[in-house]
Formats: structure tokens, sequence, C-alpha cells
């Protein structure tokens, strides 16, 4: 199977508390979406990258794109209003058959990680990299705590995720004519009652968020350089 991704590098990204989109905050020399195209890049599995970009900032997205080299990249496109909107629009402009969608504010997840997804989804028809929760759980009301789910049958799931392109289209397509939102695209399979393979991810995989998560993405990439 032919495999592209579609990167979201469309939101704002409020709780980071920055003056401009956190995907062009530097991290170990690089910006956040830098680091994040990199590992596609180096990813044999994909061949090709259509970055979903907010509409204002797609000039300075392929002007990075075209000082850092980035040659997979296909095409950047607009995002829409939310990121479900943004990932469509990215989808309708890749022409693989397979897709991976990952959020551009993950900049440390590996090409291995990748190729697992890949393969994953071309087994079991959909995957996601997922990690165990370590925390304990609760469901609360009204600010009150009502239940705690068993700890064992819960995952954080991460990007990517990988789908049939014209598969993850159609999803998209029903849950706008359902009004459904969904904060992934896993979720919008589950919808339609299709299994979605969980592939066990890495705890570094994680979101910049917050500035901490600046911070400790920094020490993460220091102990790479370090165990090389």
């Amino acid at each position: 199977m032919r495999w592209g991704a579609v990167v979201v590098a469309a939101g704002r990204g409020t709780r980071m508390g920055a003056p401009e989109n956190k995907v062009f905050l530097p991290l170990a020399g690089r910006s956040v979406l830098e680091m994040t195209l990199e590992a596609f890049e180096r990813c044999a599995r994909a061949e090709a990258v259509v970055i979903a970009a907010a509409a204002d900032e797609i000039g300075r997205v392929e002007a990075l794109v075209r000082a850092a080299g980035f040659g997979k990249v296909r095409a950047v496109v607009a995002g829409g209003a939310d990121r479900q909107a943004s990932v469509k629009a990215g989808l309708e402009a890749l022409e693989t058959e397979g897709a991976l969608v990952h959020d551009a504010a993950r900049p440390l997840v590996t090409p291995e990680r990748i190729e697992a997804c890949c393969r994953a989804a071309e087994e079991h028809g959909a995957a996601a990299l997922a990690v165990p929760v370590k925390d304990t759980i609760k469901v609360a009301e009204g600010g009150m705590i009502v239940g705690t789910p068993d700890r064992s049958t819960l995952l954080a799931v991460q990007t990517p995720q990988a789908f049939g392109r014209l598969e993850l289209l159609e999803a998209h397509r029903l849950a706008k004519e359902a009004g459904a939102s969904a904060t992934d695209d896993a979720m919008l399979f589950e919808r339609l009652g299709r299994k979605v393979a969980a592939v066990p991810g890495h705890e570094t995989n994680l979101k910049i968020t917050t500035p901490e998560d600046l911070l400790l993405a920094e020490l993460i990439l220091q102990r790479r350089r370090e165990e090389t």
C-alpha cells in the first residue's frame, strides 16, 4: 500500500500562551513543525506529505518547507474551522491509497512508530498509536466523582493514525452530514462500527501543548543525542 500523511498544523494552541502558532516555536535549534516533518522525511513508508495550515500562514509554511528542503511535501492547504475540516482538506489533496494523520505538535514521533502504524493498518484496516494510562482515571459529574473505570482497559491515544484514505474521507463525510464532531480520526471510524488497532506508542511522543511540554521535549532530544 502506498502511504501519504496529512500533517495538521492549523491550530493556534492557546494553552501555550505564545504570540504565534506553537508549531513555529523553536525546539533544539529548529521549529516544532520542522522536527515533525523530518520524521516523515526519514520514514520510508511515507512517500508524500500534505500540510494543513492556517490560511494566513500558508506562505510561512511553504517558505519553511523550501528552506529545509523537505522533498516529500506535495502541498500546503488551508485548514478549516476545526480539526476535522483541516484533516478533510488534507486528505482531499493526497493521492495515496493509505493516509496517515499526524498532529504537527507531536515532533518527537519516530520513523519506526510511523511504519508500525502503517503495518497495523494494512493488517487490520485502521490503526492508531496509543500508550497505557498511568494514572487512575475518574468519571465526574457536577464536580463530584461518580465512577472509576478499569485502568487496564484504558489507553491514551496518540498520532499518527492510519487508514485507507477513501474510507477516512467517507467517515468524514458521514460525520459532517450527521453533525458529529470528534477529537481524533479514530473516533470517526468508531462511530461507524469500525475497529481501530491499537499500536504501541511511546511516552516520548508527546503533544506540545504547554511551555512545560517544550522543556520536556528538549530533554528527550538531548537524551536521544547522548544515546547515539
